[in-house]
C-alpha cells in the first residue's frame, strides 16, 4: 500500500510526479530543486542559497509525511557544476550533524529550470 504526499509548504511538482510517496516503512521524496514554494520560482543566489532552499523543501515534505530529517537514510544530490561540491557540503553539513545518511553526489549537464542542484531522499517511517 502506498500514499502520496501533497503539501503547500513545498513547491508543487513541475511534472507528472508526486512530492513524495509513502509506503508502510519508507518515504521516497522526489527530487527537490530550489523553488520558492510561494512563487514557484528558483531562488536567486549561489549554490549555498539554493542548497538551503532545496533542503527546506525536503524537510517540509518529510514533515508532511510525519517524519524529520533524522529519518533520512539515503540522499542523492545532482550538481549542475561539480565544482560547487565543497560549498554545497558546507550547507548540507548543517542539516545532517549526526548519524549521517548514505549519499551519492554526481555532476550533471543541466537541471530543470536552470537550478544549480537537485536533492532527493529516502527516509524511514
Amino acid at each position: 500500500m502506498k500514499s502520496v504526499v501533497i503539501t503547500e509548504k513545498a513547491p508543487k511538482a513541475v511534472g507528472p510526479y508526486s512530492q513524495a510517496v509513502v509506503t508502510e516503512s519508507l518515504i521516497f521524496v522526489s527530487g527537490q530543486i530550489p523553488l520558492d514554494p510561494k512563487t514557484g520560482l528558483i531562488v536567486e543566489g549561489d549554490i549555498k542559497v539554493q542548497t538551503k532552499r532545496a533542503m527546506e523543501n525536503v524537510i517540509a515534505i518529510l514533515e508532511s509525511a510525519d517524519a524529520t530529517i533524522d529519518n533520512v537514510i539515503k540522499v542523492t544530490v545532482y550538481l549542475a557544476d561539480i565544482k560547487d561540491f565543497t560549498a554545497f557540503n558546507e550547507v548540507y553539513a548543517t542539516y545532517f550533524t549526526t548519524n549521517m545518511p548514505a549519499r551519492s553526489c554526481v555532476g550533471v549537464a543541466s537541471l530543470p529550470k536552470g537550478a544549480l542542484l537537485e536533492i532527493d531522499v529516502i527516509a524511514q517511517r
